[in-house]
């Protein structure tokens, strides 16, 4: 019996004992398809990070039964595609919401206070520094109210701000008040993305909503980089269009030495760091391995993307 399984070089390892301890073999390659295809084309499952895992690759791997992602961002794996293959495509959904809410607090607490700013200030013995601003009283805007958004919410209820909601379905919450998508661009101080990447909201945030947007406002994206127009981003922060923006993703990523990015001082950047927990990435590895250890026994998975 064909018992191997891709899993990604750097995932923890309980979720490759996991698998072990389930009668399957971690066969640990370089996460991008090359490698892939050179180690483990014979594959029954695949354990991926963010790397992209197209209709090509998977008909050059006649066994696969299961694309697992470590995480919950799937727009890089061809999922209608492994469906008519008769593969199925999961997410980890439950892994990482409250960490990633957590860093998404950290972003906010760093741009109203400039916190790595004074830092590096400091450290160069440079001056002035720059003053920052109360998060009571200001206005904060959630674009995306799954179980990322509703935990941002839950998180900075106690501070004092006006908490805008934006969502394609509506829920009941205490945490918030839903607006429509004119109100939440152009009346949120600080607007935090939080949507998956499907047509409707791949680089939804471009120029025409920078304009609507304050020009002290800033942005925030913990979800993928292509929620955001990445040039129209660079001119509205070069321009003062906005004031600015803290980015753990990119695109595309990683973010290029020559990206104009790196010159600008209104943006905090991060290399996806949102879920780097010990805890986060835990739950991840074994979220992602039970699910290749359900389908591989005969079962449905619990978090598929994709119906077969």
């Amino acid at each position: 019996m064909n018992n191997r399984v891709v899993v990604p070089k750097g995932m923890i390892e309980a979720g490759n004992q996991y698998l072990r301890d389930h009668g399957y073999e971690p066969v640990i390659v370089d996460n991008n398809e090359n490698a892939i295809l050179k180690e483990a084309k014979d594959a029954v499952g695949a354990i991926l990070f963010v790397e992209p895992f197209t209709a090509s690759t998977i008909d050059q791997m006649p066994n696969l039964k299961i694309i697992a992602r470590h995480g919950v961002g799937y727009d890089a794996v061809d999922y209608e595609y492994a469906a008519k293959k008769g593969i199925w495509v999961t997410i980890t959904p439950n892994a990482n919401a409250s960490t990633v809410a957590e860093t998404t607090l950290a972003e906010i607490f760093d741009v109203s206070k400039n916190i790595v700013t004074h830092t590096e200030t400091m450290k160069n013995g440079d001056g002035p520094r720059p003053l920052g601003f109360d998060l009571e009283g200001k206005t904060l805007g959630i674009m995306g109210y799954g179980r990322i958004g509703q935990m941002v919410a839950k998180k900075v209820s106690g501070l004092g701000m006006n908490v805008l909601l934006y969502s394609r379905t509506q829920k009941d919450t205490p945490y918030g008040n839903f607006a429509d998508r004119d109100t939440i661009l152009s009346e949120s101080d600080i607007l935090t993305l939080h949507m998956p990447v499907t047509p409707e909201t791949k680089y939804g945030i471009g120029a025409a909503e920078f304009k609507q947007m304050k020009s002290t406002a800033t942005l925030i994206n913990l979800g993928r980089g292509a929620l955001v127009d990445q040039d129209a981003l660079i001119e509205a922060l070069k321009t003062g269009e906005i004031g600015q923006a803290a980015l753990d993703v990119t695109d595309p990523e990683p973010l290029p030495r020559n990206s104009e990015l790196y010159k600008l001082d209104n943006v905090l950047l991060t290399p996806h760091i949102a879920s780097s927990t010990v805890e986060s990435m835990t739950r991840m590895a074994v979220d992602a391995a039970s699910e290749v250890v359900r389908v591989l026994d005969g079962g449905d998975p619990k978090w598929p993307v994709n119906k077969i």
